[in-house]
């Protein structure tokens, strides 16, 4: 039988394993994400679009906040982190347009 330290620390390991597989994870999903949002971006520029579309950021925060419900996270966090995602993603979409 293990002491509690030892399992404290095989459980700390096993965790710790799991996030830096989800980080990986999260890193790749961004990167293909961001391949998606950057051929948007060029067709935006092909047809003279507006980077921006608010009224499809609305809806992109509301879904997520409504799937951060379900996945038990807080829906405020993932507007945040779409916002910041956003923004990101109209940088790219105004440098396809100069």
């Amino acid at each position: 039988m293990t002491d509690p330290v030892t399992r404290a620390a095989d459980l700390l390991k096993a965790h710790r394993e799991s996030i830096d597989r989800l980080d990986a994870i999260l890193v790749f999903t961004l990167a293909e994400r961001f391949k998606h949002t950057q051929s948007v971006g060029v067709l935006k520029a092909q047809h003279d679009l507006p980077p921006s579309d608010p009224a499809r950021e609305s809806q992109q925060i509301e879904r997520l906040q409504d799937l951060a419900k379900q996945a038990d996270l807080d829906p405020e966090f993932a507007a945040k982190f779409l916002n910041f995602v956003i923004q990101e993603v109209i940088k790219h979409h105004e440098q396809h347009q100069s």
